[in-house]
């Protein structure tokens, strides 16, 4: 199956840290938080790769390169001149990533999700009618509120919510009507397709982190360099 790397976003809430580094490219643990999703990935048996940018973008297809250093195929999706939101960016991507159900992840979240767990996530939403299946995670203390509902497998719009943990698998139809380079959310795409029943989900319990500020990325390296030696991270 295709996964696609979200890495165009500007990272404000990291400046001045993104001033000129990529989000994607900060280190956590000895190694930029996107090459951590690129291993796991990697291990999981997903190999073919699309990852779009936009803030110096040119960084990061010089440090992943073709990605054949990680095992992987990855191919760029540039949104030129300006990010295009995530269901944007993954509409502009949509002739890199075929027909079929694909993974998207974000690149700027850490979590130990066993990407394995995918395909078979991917191949049921091929035999049913469900347009998403969004992998869903505790509520951390700076977003306290959540974003959807779960229950029996299913998402909800309802409380009580958990978060959503930028894991997802999507139906290509979802972003068809999206027409190349033009800036959409995600969560409108979402909720629409929630209300009529067709998105389902998991939630997972594991270790996740959005490494949204400077401390959280702090933090984040001390366990990961805490944790390293034991095989755990």
């Amino acid at each position: 199956m295709m996964a696609m790397l979200l890495a165009a976003g500007r990272g404000e809430r990291m400046r001045p840290l993104t001033d000129h580094t990529p989000k994607p490219l900060l280190q956590a643990g000895g190694k930029p938080l996107i090459v951590w999703h690129i291993e796991r990935l990697a291990r999981a048996g997903i190999t073919d790769l699309v990852i779009n940018h936009a803030h110096l973008g040119a960084q990061i297809e010089n440090a992943l390169g073709d990605g054949s250093r990680y095992g992987v195929h990855i191919r760029y999706s540039p949104e030129r001149p300006s990010a295009l939101e995530t269901a944007g960016g993954i509409a502009n991507a949509l002739p890199l990533l075929g027909d079929k159900p694909f993974a998207v992840i974000n690149s700027d979240i850490y979590c130990d999700y066993d990407f394995a767990h995918l395909p078979a996530h991917a191949a049921a939403l091929q035999t049913s009618n469900d347009a998403a299946h969004l992998v869903l995670v505790d509520n951390p203390a700076h977003h306290p509120n959540g974003d959807f509902g779960l229950r029996h497998g299913r998402v909800t719009d309802s409380a009580p919510k958990l978060t959503f943990s930028g894991i997802g698998i999507y139906q290509p139809v979802l972003f068809g009507q999206i027409p190349r380079g033009t800036a959409a959310p995600l969560a409108p795409l979402l909720r629409a397709q929630i209300v009529l029943g067709k998105v389902s989900g998991e939630h997972y319990s594991g270790y996740w982190v959005d490494v949204g500020t400077p401390q959280r990325l702090e933090e984040l390296d001390k366990q990961l360099r805490a944790t390293q030696n034991t095989g755990h991270a």
